[in-house]
């Protein structure tokens, strides 16, 4: 993996006492976070950081990790599109939460590359489906670097091999600045898909680099060739930044029903945690 600038600036850093971003225009911050990243906090700070790129606080900003097991729904995904109960969610040790982005349903865990570019569209002549055909093309070109040939499908979002999905994409565009992104399976552990309605979509299943390659790639060889295609779709420089530059993320505590209205994080309604903060007109969807 490229080794990060020492140098480079905190995503949050803005020109003292002027609110204006750094001079520095045109630039990728990219962070490859330690795994597991936690699913919630990381949630809460896109959030955050979406609003100050939007007040031009920050500048365009891109997060690699990888997740502990998780399933995650979309503002308007179908809840029956999870196949198991609570109590198999337990054993396996994941959770799931209803969250502010668009598309269905999907699973993140270990092996997986998920990548949540914090990225301006307004203004930069980005509309919602170009920018989300950029993540694809970069996705694209991502898997043939390893000798893998992938494709968008039309009328479905993220990339194909055949039938099967190799990598998820699913957005949240607010005032204008994008966030959630891509989870790209490299040596993901499929089996988890088996307990879903992958994307909501009965007839498609899902594969992995590892398994169209028949061996393992390890994840931190696809992460600085993923940034830099992310970086060349979306028409901007890359540049890495240590992880001690983010801001300390949020931590996660359960609450309790009555807390919801104070709290970025609900208790379990059937099977999913739901967040009562996001659930605002100012959320919208990607197309799937």
């Amino acid at each position: 993996m490229r080794t990060p600038d020492p140098a480079a600036p905190s995503p949050l850093q803005t020109t003292a006492g002027t609110g204006t971003p750094p001079t520095e225009g045109g630039t990728l911050i990219a962070y490859r976070l330690p795994a597991p990243a936690p699913y919630l906090p990381l949630w809460d700070w896109q959030r955050e950081a979406a609003a100050a790129r939007a007040a031009d606080r920050i500048r365009d900003t891109l997060l690699l990790l990888e997740h502990d097991h998780v399933y995650t729904i979309g503002r308007r995904g179908d809840e029956t599109n999870l196949l198991v109960d609570a109590e198999t969610l337990a054993a396996l040790g994941a959770r799931c939460h209803r969250i502010d982005r668009g598309g269905d349903i999907t699973y993140h865990g270990p092996g997986q590359l998920v990548g949540y570019p914090i990225v301006r569209l307004r203004g930069a002549g980005r509309a919602v489906r170009q920018y989300i055909g950029g993540l694809e093309a970069a996705l694209v070109a991502t898997a043939g670097h390893f000798g893998v040939e992938a494709a968008p499908v039309p009328g479905r979002t993220g990339v194909w091999v055949g039938r099967e999905k190799l990598a998820a994409i699913g957005v949240t565009v607010r005032h204008g600045v994008a966030y959630h992104g891509f989870a790209l399976n490299v040596t993901t552990d499929l089996t988890y898909f088996r307990h879903i309605v992958p994307c909501g979509l009965p007839d498609g299943d899902v594969t992995s680099l590892a398994a169209l390659l028949g061996r393992a790639i390890a994840l931190d060889a696809v992460v600085p060739v993923c940034a830099g295609a992310i970086a060349t779709a979306l028409g901007l420089r890359l540049r890495w930044a240590p992880t001690d530059d983010l801001p300390a993320l949020p931590v996660y505590t359960p609450s309790r029903a009555d807390d919801r209205a104070s709290t970025n994080y609900t208790t379990t309604t059937n099977r999913c945690e739901r967040n009562a903060t996001w659930a605002g007109p100012e959320c919208s969807k990607s197309p799937r």
